[in-house]
């Protein structure tokens, strides 16, 4: 049988509730109501054909709660003259509510309607674009309003978002609503009070003006002839990046590793450093001008994904060398071979022609699929061959695993 029945009658209603139609009428108010269902009725060879089941269907819609059932009669050939539906209503938002079940959900969004509309009735457009988002955080919805009119008053406030001072809101109920509290913010802010360079829930902070978490840089000395800290040989350092980029280091070599075994095991070199690196992200070490007159060496995992990475690094420093990533490498380490779960497969334009063959042979799975190789798992003996060749001609290592 494929006339309508109740449940198809009430699935029409709720495909408009799961859309956000009917919340969305509390904010603009459109009057939807006296609302017409789609209904498929019987046809004439029905009516002659199953009579009982179209009177059964008739019964049905008549029996339906929350639902007006409009007739039609029709003088039939047999059966003479018969009543039938031919449209089924909901008279009002209440009907409708009452058989979606769905009241308290519309008394808790119709509240966050008239908050809004009183405080900030900038954002009833977010409510109209978001209802169903809005009325999941209901219950959050005070604070964030809270939120909203303390940066209102205080834009650009220069502090960090610990020190935002309101009843019952902390800096994790800030940072864990970042995306909603971002578009809130953005259409209550004047232009000058937002930093539109500035996008995505990592970059929040720096977009309203609150003071960042700063970015941390590491560092071992690899020389212990350099007196970086008094007292102190090789010395493993944390900055800030912004005290990073102001260092005024005698170096002349700058190693760059990925796994924090490698740098706390890096070989003694002479006028060199190593900084456990960040994956992608470079913004910070980019700031780091100084790092340009030294000669640079990333020792990323021989994978599409360490490809990336030094493809994004020479973005900001492009005399990068890439170090132990080679297939040289690769090939005296195929009893350790690792599978790389999602590998890269974007064009990389920064790398050089050797790198690109291998980044290509990796990616179009021409050596083995999903093939990696970890930086943890190359020896130490090799690893002192390789610095021991990059130095000739300048230099010597200071030590090496057979002094050790």
């Amino acid at each position: 049988m494929t006339w309508t029945n109740p449940k198809e009658l009430k699935a029409q209603l709720t495909r408009l509730w799961e859309r956000g139609e009917l919340l969305r009428d509390a904010v603009t108010g459109n009057a939807r109501f006296p609302l017409r269902l789609s209904l498929k009725s019987p046809g004439s060879a029905d009516i002659t054909d199953r009579f009982n089941d179209v009177r059964a269907w008739a019964a049905e819609l008549t029996a339906a709660d929350s639902v007006r059932v409009e007739w039609q009669e029709v003088r039939h050939r047999v059966q003479g003259a018969q009543k039938l539906p031919t449209s089924v209503w909901i008279e009002t938002m209440e009907d409708a509510l009452t058989w979606l079940g769905k009241r308290r959900e519309w008394e808790r969004f119709s509240a966050q309607v008239s908050a809004t509309r009183q405080t900030h009735p900038a954002l009833l457009s977010w409510l109209e674009k978001r209802p169903l988002q809005a009325l999941e955080l209901s219950a959050e919805w005070p604070r964030l309003l809270a939120v909203v009119a303390w940066l209102v008053a205080h834009p650009r406030p220069a502090i960090h978002l610990r020190q935002v001072d309101l009843p019952g809101v902390h800096s994790k109920f800030i940072e864990a609503h970042r995306s909603v509290l971002a578009e809130l913010f953005d259409l209550v802010l004047p232009a000058d009070a937002v930093d539109h360079s500035k996008t995505g829930t990592s970059q929040f902070a720096a977009r309203y003006g609150f003071l960042e978490k700063p970015t941390r840089i590491r560092f071992r000395v690899l020389d212990p002839a350099m007196r970086a800290i008094p007292g102190s040989e090789c010395p493993d350092v944390t900055l800030d990046a912004d005290s990073f980029s102001r260092l005024r280091l005698d170096v002349k070599h700058v190693f760059i590793t990925e796994n924090e075994t490698n740098f706390l095991a890096f070989l003694q070199v002479p006028d060199a450093i190593v900084i456990f690196g960040a994956g992608y992200g470079w913004d910070a070490l980019g700031c780091s001008h100084w790092l340009k007159n030294c000669s640079i060496h990333y020792w990323g995992d021989i994978d599409t994904h360490g490809f990336g990475i030094l493809d994004q690094l020479r973005g900001y420093f492009v005399h990068v060398d890439s170090f132990l990533m080679d297939r040289e490498t690769l090939d005296a380490h195929a009893l350790v071979w690792g599978l790389e779960d999602k590998p890269l497969v974007a064009d990389l334009h920064r790398l050089t022609s050797e790198e690109r063959d291998l980044y290509d042979d990796l990616r179009d799975n021409r050596i083995r699929t999903g093939l990696r190789l970890e930086q943890e798992h190359i020896g130490c003996q090799w690893l002192a061959q390789r610095v021991k060749k990059l130095l000739d001609g300048t230099s010597t290592l200071i030590s090496t695993p057979e002094d050790d």
